[in-house]
């Protein structure tokens, strides 16, 4: 299956995925489920330019260092949502939690993480290796896979035990943690790869 036609599938999980991720988030007032949301909506403007990147570096006058700079916006964008995600969980943590709905948060996390599992089974074991924005893109997947299980584990003590509901923020940070360390990480190797000249070639496979 070509890139573009695993990148259009994932594009589709995660806009299905969206609205359910808001919806309860805001219903449930969970920012875990919340800071999912926006992390989803990243991804989806990545993947979307993402696309675009692969039939500009294709094409006879395109640059072919077009997927490399469009891992860049994805990571800048990431640590957009990083920042709001940690400082939201703090002021949370610091002035007033609300009560959180716990079986809401739990069943939708569960969700989320499925379809995650199934992105990452989409894009390959080895979409890492084939080039900057496919790493970014199975990097993100992964990401939200991890963050949606811990959302979902911090939402089942809530719901078993009636209170923690602090543990909604601080599963908040801890996602965004993981996101900005990634995304700082993945940074790196983009500007390494921009300033070489060199990039990881497209796969047409």
């Amino acid at each position: 299956m070509t890139q573009q036609k695993r990148l259009i599938l994932v594009l589709g999980i995660n806009v299905v995925m969206i609205a359910g991720l808001l919806v309860v988030g805001h219903t449930s007032h969970s920012l875990g489920v919340l800071a999912a949301g926006g992390d989803y909506v990243a991804d989806s403007v990545a993947i979307v330019l993402g696309i675009m990147a692969i039939q500009i570096a294709k094409h006879p006058r395109g640059h072919p260092q077009a997927t490399a700079y469009v891992a860049l916006i994805n990571c800048l964008v990431l640590l957009g949502v990083t920042a709001y995600v940690i400082v939201g969980g703090l002021r949370r943590l610091i002035t007033h939690t609300p009560e959180i709905h716990g079986l809401s948060v739990l069943i939708i996390s569960l969700i989320a993480m499925t379809s995650m599992v199934i992105a990452v089974v989409i894009l390959g074991r080895d979409a890492g290796s084939e080039d900057l924005h496919m790493r970014s893109v199975l990097l993100d997947t992964i990401s939200d896979a991890v963050a949606s299980g811990g959302v979902a584990l911090s939402g089942a003590v809530i719901y078993l035990t009636g209170s923690f509901d602090w543990l909604d923020s601080v599963m908040a940070v801890l996602i965004g943690i993981v996101i900005g360390f990634g995304a700082l990480k993945l940074l790196h190797d983009v500007v390494v790869a921009l300033r070489s000249g060199s990039g990881l070639a497209l796969s047409d496979d």
